[in-house]
């Protein structure tokens, strides 16, 4: 019997994702400096303010404020009209250093390996349903959303009214197999001008000035965007759902208010696999529900890509201070092509892939400021590519008493997104006799 699944996504100027984006700028401008930064950046915005608090420990130095408001401009608030803009927002900044009790079973010394920073569970997720080995539902609608901005960017002329907040949702049908095998709804919000007013339209009523704008907005929509991210052959008898509220001019952190870590599904899996709870965003490598969430990933990818299972479920689990983990499992819903049990090929990843912490931060390049780029559109299925970065390294020496800062900058060559190479795929094969 076929059945439907659903996924969300938001665009960058929703306000977590807002939020998401301030706490992320810290943390990459904290590592171009310091690479052993240890941040744990928590953002709440709402209208005309926004509130920088947590821990941090660096020996960088950041105006946070200046950072605030080059987040805030690059994803698209600038008009005062939005009533919360880059140039006139309140700042607040309450950071103080981290506890040392947590540093004390992180931190690495002597013959003591680098422990995990808290502890909890993360798991990875991989389905072959995708070319990005994501679930369609959740890839379709990250898609949606980072065209529409792109439009927005880019071809302001072909859709001139959007604003930075959006949020879309697709449902996918599914046949008796588990295959996908049409887009059964799809639900766009954007954010809009309000462009039927009473200039534009005096002899209208509001309603119908609303109606007309939804109009509009739902023929380009479909126009324009749809056809750019979904193929023709997927949109069969689909619903439509473009602004069902029929007008969303106030939005965006004026709308909402927005907090780092609440979009953790939209950053994960869609609902499809689990999440361990555990948010992203603002917090360094140390922090496993960061660093082993994307490990867990990279495992699911290589296993499905590799074809061990046609779907992967990679759970992992720490101790507060411990490095080794607790618990690798691997759970392929049934769909695994190798004669083995998961709980055999659980035994196989563990032997295959070192996720002490230090080794998963080494091997993704996680002291790199490279997480800006995931606080919007997913951190799961995106393109892994290089790109170089400026860094300046500070150091603090002490000579006669005296400490000295040392600043040096250079220009290095990092990865983003490391953990969705496909790196492991000829070790795995060889494992399984593939």
């Amino acid at each position: 019997m076929s059945y439907l699944f659903t996924s969300e996504s938001v665009s960058e100027g929703h306000p977590d994702k807002v939020a998401d984006q301030i706490s992320d700028a810290i943390l990459d401008a904290m590592l171009r400096q310091d690479p052993n930064s240890r941040v744990a950046c928590e953002t709440l915005v709402t209208t005309g303010q926004v509130v920088v608090a947590g821990e941090i420990t660096t020996k960088a130095y950041v105006e946070i404020s200046d950072l605030v408001r080059e987040t805030i401009q690059k994803i698209g608030y600038t008009e005062a009209e939005y009533r919360f803009d880059s140039e006139s927002c309140g700042i607040l900044v309450a950071l103080h250093s981290q506890s040392p009790d947590i540093a004390m079973g992180v931190d690495e010394g002597g013959q003591k390996e680098q422990g995990a920073g808290d502890q909890g569970m993360m798991f990875g997720y991989a389905t072959a349903e995708t070319e990005e080995l994501m679930p369609m539902a959740l890839a379709y609608s990250h898609r949606l959303l980072k065209e529409l901005a792109k439009i927005r960017k880019e071809e302001s002329n072909l859709i001139p009214y959007l604003r930075p907040d959006s949020k879309s949702q697709v449902t996918i049908e599914y046949d008796d197999h588990g295959k996908p095998m049409r887009v059964h709804t799809i639900v766009v919000s954007t954010q809009h001008d309000e462009f039927v007013n009473e200039t534009t339209h005096p002899n209208l009523s509001q309603a119908d000035r609303d109606r007309l704008m939804q109009e509009k907005i739902a023929a380009d929509i479909k126009a324009h965007l749809i056809p750019r991210v979904i193929p023709a052959e997927m949109l069969v008898n689909t619903i439509y759902h473009i602004n069902p509220t029929g007008k969303f001019v106030i939005g965006g952190p004026h709308g909402d208010a927005g907090l780092t870590g609440r979009k953790i599904i939209v950053d994960t899996y869609g609902g499809k696999g689990a999440h361990g709870g555990g948010a992203f965003s603002g917090k360094d490598s140390s922090k496993v529900d960061r660093s082993a969430a994307y490990a867990s990933r990279h495992i699911a990818k290589n296993l499905v890509a590799a074809g061990v299972a046609d779907e992967a479920l990679v759970q992992v689990a720490y101790a507060i201070g411990v490095a080794q983990p607790v618990s690798i499992t691997v759970n392929t819903y049934g769909t695994a092509r190798v004669k083995m049990s998961d709980a055999q090929i659980s035994d196989k990843v563990k032997a295959l892939f070192d996720m002490r912490p230090k080794a998963i931060v080494d091997r993704f390049g996680l002291r790199n400021p490279i997480f800006s780029e995931t606080a919007a559109y997913g951190h799961m299925g995106r393109k892994t590519y290089e790109k170089e970065v400026d860094l300046f390294y500070v150091d603090i020496k002490e000579e006669n008493g005296t400490k000295q800062e040392i600043r040096t900058s250079k220009k290095q060559k990092v990865r983003f997104f490391g953990w969705e190479q496909l790196d492991y795929v000829d070790k795995i094969k060889a494992e399984f006799g593939l």
